[in-house]
């Protein structure tokens, strides 16, 4: 049977174009279906935004400490249409690159919404496409009905395209986006609430780190409310209001929901090739991103595994190597670092101390928690605080948690040490960098507590 194209991939972010170009790379004829902007979350209303968003507040901390070191400034004002204008041009000017990368690669574009109809075809508009191989690449979405009422609410998109701040806002949630966003808004000056579940923000992440997490978040001025989620939002004119199970009622100007998000599968008609979706939407895929169907496959968010942007680009130039270069390979997932652009970062890889021992490893866990000398300078109180996880019978570090100035830069270097299997032998042998945070991760001596195995009843 003769196709079309080689390759079809649905979704122009990050993970699909990084596998279309690779794939065109190796001979193969692919087309790329983009319905909204090409670049996809990250790019356009994720990661690449959010961090912009986090400098023009760290600046603002920057302004405040600049006296401490003999700086006469005057009164700093944040002007949110400016940035916006700004943000705006910046993203407009990546999806500009995008494009050339595609059109570059030779992957050829449609833009419009793509439905499957079959096997190996793909309707977008009044065009019908056929291809080898179909490939997943839709991303995710925000939850919008997890609470009666919260599709009145913004979601990280709207937070990313305002023009002006509000003055009292709630963030509902407590993931890596709620965190982010209520610290940033913080620090820009809105009086922020965060509502969420548990007794601690930022579930899944090591307890240590969460802590000092929440210890920040009070620091910036964010008024924490755990174990306490609205059960209901309702609209008002000048506002919305969150109703709670005990009968208070809050009102804010702004709520933003951040209460997860969910693989963007609604419409697609996988249905018609047999596969059967997973919890909350997610296309179930094997070590290799392939699904039951044969000739699909799926990498990325809508797989809801590991939902990172490198993730999603690994898994994406891995297939289009399979696939189309003869050179199978695992991405590995059991080593991938990650971060949270609150103020100050929070960065890790690794299991949290809680998972090693229930993995069943006996620890030395070392730990540094001290003043950063930028800080002691001018009488500031953020700290830094870094973590080592060690199994103890064999002396290979396991984990490594930060929370501190840069933590983000220095983790990433590390995981490569984590990625080679390093022992603590060999931090303790590497010569430390000095002034810097970052050598206290080789400095740690002595553990701070040991842990033994876990016996299995």
């Amino acid at each position: 049977m003769a196709f079309d194209y080689d390759l079809i991939t649905l979704g122009a972010g990050s993970g699909g174009v990084a596998a279309s170009r690779r794939a065109a790379a190796l001979g193969a004829k692919v087309a790329i279906v983009e319905g909204s902007r090409v670049g996809g979350t990250c790019v356009i209303r994720g990661c690449v935004p959010k961090k912009l968003m986090m400098y023009a507040a760290q600046y603002g901390d920057a302004l405040r400490e600049a006296a401490g070191y003999g700086w006469s400034l005057g009164e700093a004002r944040f002007t949110m249409p400016r940035w916006a204008q700004a943000k705006a041009a910046e993203t407009a000017r990546l999806e500009g690159v995008y494009r050339q990368l595609l059109a570059g690669s030779g992957v050829e574009l449609f833009e419009g919404w793509a439905k499957v109809a079959g096997p190996n075809r793909v309707v977008v508009g009044d065009r019908t496409l056929s291809a080898r191989h179909l490939l997943i690449a839709t991303g995710a979405a925000p939850v919008r009905d997890s609470i009666p009422g919260i599709e009145h609410c913004a979601v990280s998109d709207d937070v990313l395209d305002l023009v002006a701040l509000p003055q009292r806002a709630a963030v509902i949630g407590s993931g890596f986006i709620a965190i982010e966003f209520a610290s940033i808004l913080a620090r820009l000056g809105v009086e922020v609430g965060l509502y969420y579940r548990k007794a601690l923000p930022l579930h899944g992440f090591d307890d240590d780190l969460r802590r000092r997490a929440a210890q920040a978040l009070q620091a910036a001025g964010v008024r924490l409310h755990p174990a306490r989620v609205p059960q209901r939002v309702e609209k008002r004119a000048d506002g919305l209001a969150l109703h709670f199970a005990d009968g208070e009622t809050h009102d804010h100007e702004f709520v933003l929901n951040a209460t997860g998000r969910r693989p963007n599968t609604e419409r697609l008609g996988l249905e018609t090739l047999g596969i059967a979706l997973g919890a909350q939407g997610a296309v179930p895929v094997d070590g290799h991103c392939n699904t039951a169907a044969e000739g699909v496959h799926a990498i990325g968010d809508v797989t809801n595994r590991r939902n990172l942007t490198p993730v999603a680009i690994a898994e994406g130039r891995a297939l289009a190597e399979a696939l189309f270069g003869g050179a199978a390979r695992d991405v590995d997932l059991s080593l991938v670092a990650s971060a949270v652009f609150m103020l100050p970062p929070i960065a890790t890889i690794g299991p949290t101390e809680g998972e090693a021992i229930a993995a069943g490893h006996a620890l030395k866990v070392f730990e540094a928690d001290f003043r950063p000398m930028r800080q002691t300078f001018f009488g500031g109180a953020e700290r830094s605080y870094m973590k080592l996880l060690v199994d103890a019978p064999t002396d290979r570090v396991l984990a490594v948690h930060m929370i501190g100035a840069d933590a983000p830069e220095i983790v990433q270097s590390l995981a490569v040490a984590l990625t080679c299997g390093a022992t603590k032998a060999q931090f303790d042998r590497t010569i430390a960098l000095h002034p810097t945070a970052a050598e206290e991760f080789v400095l740690m001596r002595e553990p701070a507590r040991v842990t033994a195995a876990r016996t299995a009843r």
